[in-house]
């Protein structure tokens, strides 16, 4: 039925864009998954076409580009990291940075990292002594 739905004949009038062969090998791909029906391939392609949507126009309606007209990766980005809905996207969508700022940050945290180690270093020599 789902691949009667989404056009699988090739038609211009499908009602998913997402192919449905990969939609499949990605949800085989989880181990606990032994069989899946056509018609839950078909409900996933199209509720993830529906949320990638609401994506977009969420991010485009909040989002700098607008006087551009075009939806820009900072817009994605700054909604994952703004808006509660989209938080769990933060990982995937992070902000932009320079290489040069994101050489530095690391430098920052190994510096904290070597003083934390050294100050616990000192409280277990103190410890010792006691």
């Amino acid at each position: 039925m789902a691949s009667r739905l989404s056009g699988a004949g090739g038609g211009d009038n499908r009602l998913v864009s997402l192919p449905l062969s990969r939609i499949r090998v990605i949800m085989k791909s989880s181990p606990e998954v032994s069989s899946i029906n056509q018609d839950a391939i078909f409900l996933t392609a199209k509720a993830t076409e529906l949320f990638v949507q609401y994506l977009a126009t969420h991010s485009y309606k909040h989002g700098q580009g607008k006087e551009n007209k075009a939806l820009t990766y900072s817009d994605l980005s700054r909604t994952a990291e703004k808006s509660e809905t989209f938080q769990f996207l933060a990982d995937i969508l992070p902000k932009k940075i320079l290489a040069s700022k994101y050489l530095k940050m690391l430098e920052r945290e190994k510096g904290d990292v070597e003083e934390e180690e050294e100050e616990e270093e000192e409280e277990s020599e103190d410890e010792e002594a006691s």
